[in-house]
């Protein structure tokens, strides 16, 4: 039987135009760029940190369920669905906060980072929405399945910011092996034929940062959309020293703010307190990171643009391979 219910996996997935999440980057990802996704139907998505106050978060939560519409019994589809992303590692001393607004504007999905999904499970369930895990690795992504979540995001290799190792086929592929929810891969896929393979290697979902990065709506720097579409995956450095955790920055920028890239060698001490200082959000506001799906985006576009790209090259595979597999059944 089809799980019809607001807060099912079928029931989101039948909600998008095409199975993409606009994922969450830090100091980039706002209200516009959230609306902007959801409207032109795929997953819209935010991390709380971007707000600097819970008054903003408050504003921002706001804004984007004024925009989107307002979903009723009768009418559960009547919006857009929509997500957030909670830091829910033990240095963010304003997690309980953010719990509280995600319990009253009741995002369709909460993605967590950074640490175990516990802490959010109770709220999210009791309003119907889904816990998706952001996981970088088969341990985490165990124990994240152990704690009852709806979804897995895999974040693999050649994903901007906190990256993976993993390759996109290899972490599915190995997911699938122990979990049947919603399985999402992120890292260096954007365009819609890396959508079409993503899907045909077992994945329901496409997790997109950087090529939502370079749009109107996102609220980088000009600089910064400009760098991710004059530069390629060769300008690309891995390191742990900037946040202590191993992220994907454009090499460029790094140089621009004066870093020895030999220094980055040695980790840093981990942080990600969204009360934060000001010293955390300057080293992402002027050093900044992108996946290797950057050779793709030739220019700034509005998200619906991007969007119907996504779509006709997405299609456009999904063809070819019906097309090969129609051939083979043939032999």
């Amino acid at each position: 039987m089809t799980d019809t219910s607001t807060g099912s996996a079928a029931h989101l997935l039948g909600r998008l135009r095409l199975p993409v999440v606009a994922a969450p980057m830090f100091l980039v990802s706002g209200p516009d760029l959230v609306v902007a996704a959801s409207r032109a139907g795929i997953l819209g998505a935010f991390p709380t940190p971007n707000c600097r106050t819970l008054d903003e978060l408050d504003t921002w939560m706001g804004t984007i369920t004024d925009q989107l519409g307002e979903a009723t019994p009768a009418e559960p589809d009547a919006r857009a669905p929509w997500a957030v992303n909670l830091v829910t590692h033990r240095s963010n001393s304003r997690l309980a906060d953010d719990l509280a607004l995600v319990a009253q504007y009741q995002p369709d999905v909460v993605i967590t980072a950074l640490g175990s999904p516990l802490p959010v499970m109770e709220v999210v369930k009791s309003y119907g929405g889904l816990v998706i895990a952001d996981v970088v690795n088969l341990a985490l992504a165990r124990k994240a399945v152990a704690a009852g979540v709806d979804g897995l995001a895999c974040v693999s290799a050649g994903a901007g910011g906190h990256t993976g190792h993993l390759s996109p086929f290899a972490f599915c592929s190995a997911v699938r092996d122990f979990f049947d929810g919603i399985v999402t891969i992120g890292g260096g896929i954007s365009d819609g034929a890396g959508v079409a393979g993503a899907i045909a290697a077992g994945a329901d979902l496409v997790y997109m940062g950087t090529r939502f990065l370079a749009t109107s709506e996102s609220m980088a720097q000009q600089e910064f959309k400009q760098m991710v579409v004059d530069h390629g995956p060769d300008d690309l450095i891995i390191s742990a020293g900037i946040t202590g955790t191993p992220a994907s920055w454009l090499r460029p920028s790094l140089i621009a703010n004066g870093l020895d890239l030999d220094a980055l060698a040695t980790p840093a001490p981990r942080s990600y307190d969204s009360g934060g200082t000001e010293d955390v959000a300057k080293r992402w506001k002027d050093l900044w990171a992108a996946g290797q799906g950057l050779q793709t985006i030739t220019s700034i576009q509005p998200v619906a643009q991007v969007v119907d790209e996504l779509e006709r090259g997405y299609l456009e595979a999904a063809t070819r391979l019906a097309a090969r597999a129609i051939a083979s059944a043939r032999l």
